[in-house]
């Protein structure tokens, strides 16, 4: 920790709780500024913009601009311009993400109003545009039987499959909800095909984020809720984890996991005093 010059932060359940700041977490950020430290905003949210997460952040108090933002669709938008340049994609995401999409080509998106499993029947592979990504967002209405079944149509037909995460619930005020990991568990299963993961735990998201701050693995802390995406899979990619006991963490979750984090402490509050007492020693 003495070598740490940046620090990665996941936003949902770290900095905040249904976009509501989470107690400290604005003054710790701009602690953590203040000190000189690099920072990056690293988050599999596949509901709102670069664009719309800051105004959003600012406007609570965060200091952060969209370029402090890295999210799984932008991330998407780079692995497929590289992968497989040009591809026609079948969009399964709930939230309009099209801005941070840019160069993605979408053929068939789903219509959360798509209640009829005979809408399954219409568009895209009906008019001759066969998608050859089936492309998977986060979960929301838009996530019912017809677009599902329609999207394993696809794969059946040879579509690949490319996930911005595999989350399988994300915490709100409500409680924990649902996301689209135990959807893209299924689809895997029924079409015997593996997705191609893009955002977190992707070893290449950290990579990306690490490149942007112009940083090195070992000069960096990843600080999350959730013990696998965040911060196990940051220590897999040589990034020291920090886990916070905030947003869908639960004690059970850690016990199980197939790790340890480097540190554990109990919110994003107390992140600067971890810091400075890594630089003292």
């Amino acid at each position: 920790m003495d070598s740490v010059r940046a620090v990665l932060v996941d936003i949902d359940g770290v900095l905040t709780l249904s976009w509501r700041p989470l107690p400290g977490a604005v003054e710790a950020l701009r602690e953590i500024r203040d000190a000189g430290f690099a920072v990056l905003l690293v988050t599999n949210t596949t509901s709102r913009t670069r664009a719309s997460i800051a105004a959003t952040l600012v406007d609570a108090g965060f200091p952060v601009s969209a370029e402090d933002i890295l999210t799984a669709p932008a991330a998407t938008a780079a692995y497929l311009a590289e992968h497989c340049p040009g591809a026609r994609c079948a969009l399964l995401n709930s939230g309009d993400i099209a801005e941070d999409l840019d160069g993605v080509t979408v053929v068939d998106a789903a219509d959360p109003g798509a209640a009829d499993p005979g809408a399954a029947d219409s568009g895209a592979a009906d008019s001759g545009t066969v998608p050859d990504v089936v492309l998977v967002g986060g979960a929301g209405p838009e996530f019912g039987y017809a677009a599902l079944d329609r999207a394993f149509g696809h794969l059946q037909r040879g579509a690949r499959l490319v996930a911005m995460h595999r989350n399988l619930y994300w915490r709100t005020a409500e409680g924990l909800r649902l996301d689209s990991g135990a959807f893209l568990a299924g689809l895997e299963q029924a079409a015997r095909v593996e997705a191609e993961i893009t955002g977190k735990p992707a070893r290449a998201f950290f990579e990306a984020a690490l490149a942007r701050l112009g940083v090195g693995a070992g000069e960096a802390v990843m600080v999350g809720d959730d013990v696998e995406s965040d911060v196990l899979a940051a220590q897999r990619a040589g990034i020291t984890g920090v886990l916070v006991r905030t947003g869908k963490f639960q004690p059970e979750v850690l016990r199980a996991a197939d790790g340890t984090p480097g540190h554990v402490i109990d919110s994003f509050a107390d992140l600067p005093a971890l810091l400075r007492g890594s630089a003292q020693q």
